[in-house]
């Protein structure tokens, strides 16, 4: 066991950090920062081996399957846990006016579970909220058919798209391992005859009374459970008669059962508006971090690439690679795959594959399918163009940087990603000159960070403002926002010598940088509207221009 144990993966799902164990037999165990000191005690042959799990368990109440173990000995010690299978994707089984109250409720998987938990254990008032702790999630090897496992095909696609971070298999079983809490439930005979000794009226006052408790606490944090029951408020009589209490003097209790815990609506949009500034303020911010590569997480890395700054790590999910710029590692989730590649998407080019989109933590980016590699035939382009070739992503990202720096208005660059699967072109018929010239960037494992073998996407803040200027007005919503130059003539915006004008405009300004473009179009610049919808202009009068397409450049030295 311990030879196994020795090198856990570490991974972040859904928020909570886990040590990923794979098994012999394909198993895996997933556990969190709580378990950690528990992991002998967590490892399955100490708790679900066949003989001594028939002889240790102790089914508790519920509708559930779960049951409370005490584990074999490790050092000397044995550790009492509780065990619940997952019933994801199973229909819920309340009530007729709970049912039609949340018609749509369905139980969390595993990783929503735990995610909720830690963050309601984080949100509640000091003193009122305690739990058991989340310590495991252990998913057995073996295969179910689906008939065995009770589940719906539908309501595990719908898990699946709404978290794509997490992967879920509707063929396995999903325990979960919490720390057992010592206590009764408040509808025990041993809590009832307590109760009465604090100066409860009867049995099912304190029941109530506890229950109500619980639910004001959960609100006050944000949360709710959806079917609350008296039962999953545990508390503790004392042995010389009454219950334990907490520092203000009250009955103290702890909370069981979150397989249909969710936030509230009103915190649920809360949440949302909130994780979307702290995005908009640490993008601001994402040079100025004082975070030193020591205090990085393991699975992320400080990269440096033709001058850029990025925090650099895997893509779990796909197998991918992601590059986010800047020095922030809490930028590094926004841009994994699972939170944009799926989301509702508008094409913004004919010719090319660049699409608008919001990610699931309604950040608005365009991504652009890099065409690096690329062949390029004099006989089909400019000769320029294919003497140059496209640029590939990190030099596209380098001279954003450095037409910024020399006052030309550039969109701005967040990620690279490199797609986990291979490439339909066939290695070969790739323009072999940007691997060649990039052969000496490295990642942390020694691999070039360009590779022809692999698909790379291009990451863009979607133009509506200065991040300076964004990340302060967020709560106004007050943005501008671009259109490219072609899409302006079109609309009717300008006519086509302002067009023409704009364009020269756009060259005058690489020029100046020491810059050129080796096929300039209207759709490589954007025009910026203001929130009441006029096009804005530079002090000299003409139209304010914005680079939005670097591919093509090239340095006139």
């Amino acid at each position: 066991m311990e030879k196994e144990a020795s090198i856990p993966t570490r991974k972040t799902l859904l928020g909570v950090p886990y040590d990923h164990y794979r098994m012999a037999d394909g198993a895996d165990l997933y556990v969190t920062p709580f378990g950690r000191p528990f992991l002998r005690h967590l490892w399955p042959d100490n708790w679900l081996e066949p003989e001594w799990f028939g002889k240790s368990r102790e089914a508790l109440q519920g509708t559930s399957t779960v049951y409370k173990i005490k584990t074999k000995p490790v050092a000397g010690a044995s550790k009492d846990i509780v065990v619940k299978w997952c019933r994801m994707g199973e229909d819920v089984p309340m009530d007729t006016f709970t049912r039609s109250k949340f018609i749509e409720t369905d139980f969390n998987s595993p990783y929503e579970e735990f995610s909720l938990l830690m963050e309601m254990r984080a949100r509640a008032r000091p003193g009122t909220i305690r739990t058991h702790k989340p310590l495991a999630i252990f998913v057995p090897a073996k295969r179910l058919e689906l008939w065995q496992t009770g589940r719906s095909k539908s309501k595990i696609d719908y898990k699946k798209a709404k978290y794509r971070d997490v992967e879920l298999d509707i063929y396995r079983q999903y325990i979960l391992i919490y720390e057992w809490i010592k206590g009764v439930a408040s509808t025990e005979a041993a809590a009832a005859q307590a109760s009465q000794a604090a100066g409860y009226a009867d049995a099912n006052s304190f029941a109530l009374a506890m229950l109500d408790r619980s639910i004001e606490d959960m609100q006050q944090a944000g949360f709710h459970v959806l079917d609350v029951k008296p039962q999953h408020v545990i508390v503790r009589p004392k042995p010389n008669g009454g219950l334990l209490q907490d520092r203000s003097g009250r009955t103290a209790y702890a909370l069981v059962d979150f397989e249909l815990l969710e936030r509230t609506p009103e915190y649920e949009k809360q949440a949302k508006q909130e994780r979307r500034q702290t995005y908009l303020e640490r993008q601001r911010d994402r040079f100025q971090t004082q975070e030193r590569p020591r205090s990085f997480p393991p699975h992320l890395h400080p990269a440096r690439i033709f001058g850029v700054d990025y925090v650099h790590g895997d893509c779990d999910s796909t197998r991918g690679k992601l590059w986010v710029v800047g020095r922030d590692p809490h930028l590094f989730d926004y841009f994994l795959p699972e939170r944009w590649r799926r989301t509702p998407r508008q094409s913004l080019s004919d010719s090319a594959q660049v699409y608008y989109t919001k990610s699931k933590d309604g950040i608005q980016l365009v991504w652009k399918v890099s065409q690096v590699g690329d062949p390029v035939s004099a006989a089909d382009v400019p000769g320029a163009r294919a003497a140059h070739g496209f640029n590939s992503p990190f030099e596209e990202f380098a001279f954003a940087f450095d037409l910024a720096a020399a006052g030309v208005p550039t969109t701005y660059p967040r990620a690279i990603y490199m797609l986990g699967h291979h490439s339909t072109l066939p290695p070969e018929a790739r323009d072999l000159r940007r691997y060649e010239s990039h052969r000496d960037h490295r990642m942390p494992d020694g691999s070039p960070v360009l590779q022809r073998e692999r698909n790379y996407i291009t990451i863009w803040g979607f133009w509506n403002g200065t991040d300076d200027v964004v990340a302060g007005e967020e709560t106004r919503r007050r943005h501008c926002r671009g259109i490219n130059g072609l899409q302006a003539l079109a609309d009717g915006r300008i006519d086509a010598a302002q067009l023409e004008a704009a364009t020269a405009k756009m060259a005058r300004l690489l020029a100046g940088a020491g810059v050129a473009s080796t096929g300039l179009l209207g759709t490589h610049f954007l025009l910026t509207l203001s929130p009441e919808d006029e096009l804005l202009r530079d002090p000299d009068g003409t139209l304010a221009v914005r680079l939005c397409n670097f591919e093509l450049l090239r340095r006139l030295d």
